[in-house]
């Protein structure tokens, strides 16, 4: 089985739509595919409606979370995407990534980049506007060769000429709520060092006796020596490892299934989880 339980749609800021994202991870030879957007889970319907027959999605979300000033992303997978305290907290965090943008924009102004808000909207469309929109409008003017670039100090990095912060859940806090809307969660790519300061091992480790299922280690931002080292913490810990793609479409370079979960990590995540079940595809033919 090869296993993708990191990956991104319109709905939130990939470039292939739900519908394009299932047909695409098939093309790929996936089996499983997790679809996990920004603070959403929009984009469950239409990838559901076009899953092709012998794929099966994962319904999951990236949830925006902050602790001890470091920004860290945490991989929920398998909850009831209905239950309102977890509802209440996604919409909490959504409904602020439009100021936040906004604030980015005026402060590139300021550094003389004619960034406009209707630019980064129409980037955006549908989707939940974020950093990587903006980066995209950035890209377009020139200003940085790849969207990848735009992640630095020089810009939008935390704590980057142009970062503004935006509300994000304490990790305990969204920990205790995907668990209580039975899900299961993964801290995603925890030693990304390129996108700016990252959570200690010591803090990983209360997150892991408050209930942190698993750590994402096989990834695009993390090299040979950062995996093994990332393995042996999941080791000492007793969490799960898993490995994704981080797949945006053509946002970023990574393919989907460039990086897999073993499948008995999965069958393990499945089990666990008691909120909401993986969909078989029955849409068509695969390919």
């Amino acid at each position: 089985m090869r296993i993708d339980l990191h990956c991104h749609s319109t709905a939130s800021d990939g470039t292939d739509t739900p519908a394009e994202l299932v047909r695409n991870a098939a093309a790929a030879g996936l089996d499983v595919v997790a679809l996990t957007d920004h603070d959403t889970t929009r984009g469950y319907a239409e990838a559901i409606a076009a899953l092709p027959e012998g794929l099966t999605l994962v319904p999951g979300a990236e949830l925006s979370c902050r602790v001890d000033g470091v920004s860290m992303h945490m991989l929920a997978y398998l909850f009831d995407p209905e239950e309102p305290a977890l509802l209440a907290e996604r919409e909490l965090v959504r409904d602020d990534r439009v100021p936040r943008a906004q604030g980015m924009i005026a402060k590139l102004n300021t550094l003389s980049v004619p960034v406009t808000w209707e630019q980064v909207r129409r980037i955006a469309g549908d989707g939940s506007v974020g950093r990587p929109h903006v980066a995209s409008a950035l890209v377009e003017l020139g200003v940085v060769p790849t969207v990848s670039d735009a992640f630095t100090e020089a810009w939008l990095a935390d704590g980057g000429r142009a970062f503004v912060e935006k509300h994000e859940t304490d990790p305990f806090e969204a920990i205790r709520l995907v668990k209580g809307a039975g899900g299961v969660c993964v801290f995603a790519h925890p030693g990304a060092a390129k996108r700016g300061r990252t959570v200690p091992e010591a803090a990983i480790a209360e997150m892991a006796a408050a209930g942190l299922d698993g750590i994402e280690v096989d990834h695009m931002d993390h090299d040979e020596d950062t995996r093994a080292r990332l393995r042996g913490l999941a080791g000492e810990l007793g969490l799960l490892v898993t490995g994704s793609s981080d797949y945006h479409g053509s946002r970023k370079t990574v393919t989907l299934g460039e990086y897999t979960t073993d499948p008995e990590v999965y069958g393990e995540i499945t089990r666990r989880a008691t909120g909401a079940f993986p969909v078989p595809g029955t849409g068509g033919a695969r390919g």
